[in-house]
């Protein structure tokens, strides 16, 4: 999304240029802390998308104090790349309604992606709960499409008014007729077209983009839902009638057919879901919290005799769901393989790499004892007994 536009090319270049004037220097990061009390600014980072959002919050919640802290730099800083960098600033973005409606907009949009995103990293994800995560993200989007820029220049506004600035969009000059002397000008006229051009150029540049990439990343979770979905939790599977449920055996016999060759059989299973069926107890459908298919795959694992039904279940529970954490990762084998050992064998690469990997495993290996069993079976001489 951040390059889907120039302009989000371009505001995420100014963040960071506000994050650079006062992080070059300590005295400059001391005026900076005079008049922020919250959050202090972020700066990007190329392998965490999640520093945007880090980023834009500290700005977009403290543009008073940040503009504050501009005009007092220009006035004190001895260095004049300094001077002009803040004097830039103040009168560019901190003096442009569209930068801090660029805010607005950012922030809404980042903070919800992230929520969805920090809930789809937990270890123990179902593809149900992701599911409806994911859907309530796109109904989000669908209805900020619609309703959201409105809200978001009331809020804007706000923030305008704080700084003394003209809620205004900037209206570009563009080629027209020439004005009779008894002409009016229509300024409002002017002004509705550059927000107009604003909403479909940008704001709806973003929106569209976050939809495509959401449904395009996560289709592959709706095609697992229409074959899945009846065994997602108890009371779906309970509910399910019989006509209902032997259609969807079949399918998920068919799903998992290959070359004629199938993992489960459909009328086995429709035969085992029937016998489990009857067979749940009644708090594992009722309530608020009916169980989840790990819950169902455990009870029917005790019974001994269901073995659609399990590997069923088992198929279910390794469909990948779950995304990489947004912390920062480096490759294993840059920090292992640098230019002083560059004649590494690949076999002493492997073993550093699976060590490295592994060393939460190594911590708790007891070398005394590996040291002693290796000695002993590479011993010349061996006690008889």
């Amino acid at each position: 999304m951040a390059n889907s536009c120039h302009k989000a090319k371009t505001f995420f270049g100014t963040c960071q240029t506000i994050y650079n004037v006062f992080s070059s220097s300590t005295q400059r990061w001391s005026v900076l802390l005079d008049y922020v009390d919250d959050l202090t600014l972020k700066s990007l980072c190329a392998t965490r998308w999640e520093s945007r959002i880090e980023s834009v919050k500290a700005i977009v919640s403290q543009v008073p104090q940040i503009k504050k802290a501009l005009i007092h730099l220009a006035k004190v800083s001895e260095d004049g790349k300094v001077v002009r960098d803040a004097e830039s600033l103040l009168n560019g973005e901190f003096s442009s309604f569209e930068f801090i409606l660029s805010l607005v907009i950012w922030y809404n949009i980042l903070s919800k992606i992230n929520l969805v995103s920090k809930n789809l990293q937990s270890k123990d994800m179902l593809l149900d709960v992701a599911i409806k995560n994911l859907n309530g993200l796109v109904t989000f989007f669908n209805n900020y499409r619609n309703n959201g820029l409105d809200r978001d220049i009331i809020e804007a506004k706000k923030i305008a008014e704080a700084i003394d600035i003209e809620p205004e969009f900037t209206v570009k000059r563009a080629s027209c007729r020439k004005k009779q002397f008894d002409e009016i000008p229509n300024t409002e006229r002017e002004q509705q077209s550059a927000k107009e051009n604003f909403r479909t150029d940008y704001f709806l540049v973003l929106v569209d983009m976050a939809l495509s990439q959401i449904t395009t990343r996560f289709e592959q979770m709706e095609h697992f839902e229409s074959i899945f979905g009846f065994m997602f939790d108890a009371s779906k599977l309970y509910y399910l009638d019989d006509d209902l449920l032997k259609t969807s055996c079949l399918n998920l016999e068919l799903a998992l057919t290959h070359d004629k060759d199938s993992d489960i059989d459909g009328n086995d299973l429709f035969i085992e879901l029937e016998i489990l069926q009857g067979m749940l107890p009644r708090v594992a459908y009722e309530g608020e919290r009916p169980w989840t298919s790990i819950k169902i795959m455990e009870f029917a694992k005790k019974m001994d005799m269901f073995p659609n039904v399990l590997l069923a279940y088992k198929i279910l529970l390794t469909i990948p769901v779950t995304v990489a954490s947004a912390e920062r990762s480096f490759s294993k084998l840059k920090l292992l393989k640098t230019y002083l050992r560059s004649t590494m064998t690949q076999e002493r690469l492997n073993g550093l790499a699976i060590l490295s990997i592994e060393s939460s495993f190594l911590a708790n290996v007891d070398y005394d004892k590996l040291i002693e069993v290796f000695a002993s079976k590479n011993a010349r001489r061996h006690h008889f007994r």
